[in-house]
């Protein structure tokens, strides 16, 4: 069980992160790498290639402004690939707040699709990455079935007699 985290920048690194922190919990390897799509496109495929012949079965690709490396990992590989559009803040942004990075990873062209959660939402991601592996592992599934149960009975014992 392995995912790899790919992100463009090391300002993303805090943000990308919170992915890391959900595989861990859940017991699944990953190694991260910051290589921008733009910057380093022959570093980026050769990567994404390794990836491959090293066993990673998921990619997650965080991205902001134009958002392009979710895309181009998915051209380059079979392998699901979750993207997480990124809130770009500096004063060379555009001020979107990560509505461009959303939409140019959601609007991927047809036959190279691109799975994406929320604006910065990395912790979906890792979700999203177990919840793929556990489609193949059965001791990833079990983990993840405890983890929903103890969402439903937190849920239980705080909201159903809520005093106002």
């Amino acid at each position: 069980m392995k995912v790899a985290i790919f992100f463009g920048s090391k300002s993303d690194t805090n943000t990308m992160k919170k992915a890391a922190d959900i595989l861990k919990e859940f017991g699944v390897e990953y190694k991260a790498f910051i290589i921008s799509a733009h910057r380093a496109g022959a570093l980026l495929k050769e990567t994404v290639e390794q990836v491959e012949k090293d066993g990673f079965e998921v990619i997650i690709a965080g991205a902001g402004l134009a958002a392009a490396l979710p895309g181009v990992i998915a051209g380059e590989t079979t392998l699901p690939v979750i993207g997480v559009p990124l809130e770009c803040i500096s004063e060379k942004s555009n001020g979107l707040g990560g509505m461009d990075s959303l939409l140019s990873i959601v609007q991927m062209p047809p036959q190279i699709p691109v799975a994406t959660v929320g604006i910065g939402n990395a912790k979906n991601a890792g979700y999203l990455a177990v919840q793929i592996l556990a489609i193949k592992y059965p001791e990833l599934r079990e983990k993840l079935k405890a983890f929903r149960q103890k969402l439903a009975d937190d849920a239980k014992s705080t909201g159903l007699d809520v005093e106002l």
